[in-house]
């Protein structure tokens, strides 16, 4: 079971990456956005798709 979980956590944050690359937002913020999602996986994942995220 923490196999699957940690292959979603995995392919979530990858989308989560891509989506910040794919945005209008500046450099450093991207830059910044990777980091926290590189550092903390679930969380910053999380972070970025309710606060970060321009709607």
């Amino acid at each position: 079971m923490g196999g699957i979980l940690g292959l979603l956590a995995l392919v979530l944050d990858i989308f989560a990456i891509v989506d910040v690359l794919k945005s209008s937002m500046d450099i450093d913020k991207k830059a910044l956005w990777i980091i926290v999602i590189f550092v903390l996986p679930v969380v910053g994942m999380a972070l970025y798709f309710l606060i970060g995220k321009k709607r």
